[in-house]
């Protein structure tokens, strides 16, 4: 059973105990956060986004699947290559 007193500050990370140090251990009780949360749906712009699994997505409202990052919905080199495509578009 896992302590309360521990999960209070890290949340998730409190599993990890005193190892791996203070930074990492934010890190990814950070990840764990956003990956629980529901994200919104590009499809139907619904709340209901979950992940399936590493970079699988899925709309619990349209049952849409989709491709993402393995920890968020939109990776940082998808919103590059999007400005990318916007700009060669306009022009």
């Amino acid at each position: 059973m896992i302590d309360l007193k521990k999960t209070k500050k890290v949340g998730s990370a409190g599993k990890f105990g005193p190892r791996y140090g203070r930074k990492i251990r934010k890190n990814i009780a950070e990840i764990e956060k956003s990956l629980k949360e529901r994200k919104l749906c590009p499809y139907c712009m619904y709340k209901a986004v979950k992940r399936e699994a590493a970079g699988i997505w899925k709309c619990r409202k349209c049952g849409r699947v989709f491709t993402g990052g393995a920890y968020t919905l939109v990776t940082a080199s998808h919103k590059s290559s999007e400005r990318t495509l916007k700009r060669i578009v306009e022009v």
